[in-house]
């Protein structure tokens, strides 16, 4: 990788990018893969799932650097895609639901791990992670969403408010609600 890509701005990477230069579409990537990362985990709660759409989110994000501001920043626009992504995941995943429905429950419970968790302390906290990752991942995306991009991504409200196109008090009342939802569900 040349060195004189990482002292460049993301704008200027981008245009490089949509000129044809893999290097620097290359060091984009590089740059904000693990923020994306986190970001779809946080709303899919499957690792490899996440992988996954970290993967198309960049696909598609290359194919649309023509559409890119490059005065805005690319974590925003990246972090739209991303949660694009996870939304036509969520709509796939509700369709084999559908057809898994369908399948004999004793086909169903051999295709299921046990979750449970091991003896020793650390096996429960990661226990407990994962229960709480797979119950902001049942949370409605309209309360996920800004929930995920507040706490887990670290943007402000007004920088939530701005991504999802709605307002800082939507925001707030939100995640609100999303807390109170996941204290339910979590038995808090």
């Amino acid at each position: 990788m040349r060195a004189d890509l990482a002292a460049l701005a993301d704008g200027d990477l981008a245009s490089l990018s949509a000129g044809g230069d893999d290097e620097a579409f290359a060091e984009i990537m590089r740059r904000h893969r693990q923020r994306v990362y986190r970001l779809i985990l946080a709303n899919v709660a499957d690792p490899d799932e996440a992988l996954d759409l970290v993967q198309e989110t960049f696909v598609s994000a290359h194919g649309a650097l023509h559409r890119f501001d490059p005065n805005r920043p690319m974590s925003a626009w990246l972090a739209r895609i991303a949660i694009n992504k996870c939304r036509d995941w969520g709509r796939r995943r509700a369709v084999r639901r559908l057809f898994g429905l369908a399948t004999p429950l004793d086909e169903v419970a051999d295709l299921h791990a046990d979750d449970r968790p091991l003896p020793d302390a650390e096996a429960a906290d990661r226990a407990d992670l994962q229960r709480l990752s797979r119950a902001v991942a049942r949370l409605p995306a309209s309360q996920r969403e800004p929930l995920v991009l507040c706490a887990v991504d670290g943007l402000s409200q007004a920088e939530a408010a701005t991504l999802l196109s709605i307002s800082e008090k939507a925001v707030e009342t939100r995640i609100r609600r999303a807390r109170a939802r996941l204290a339910e569900m979590l038995g808090r």
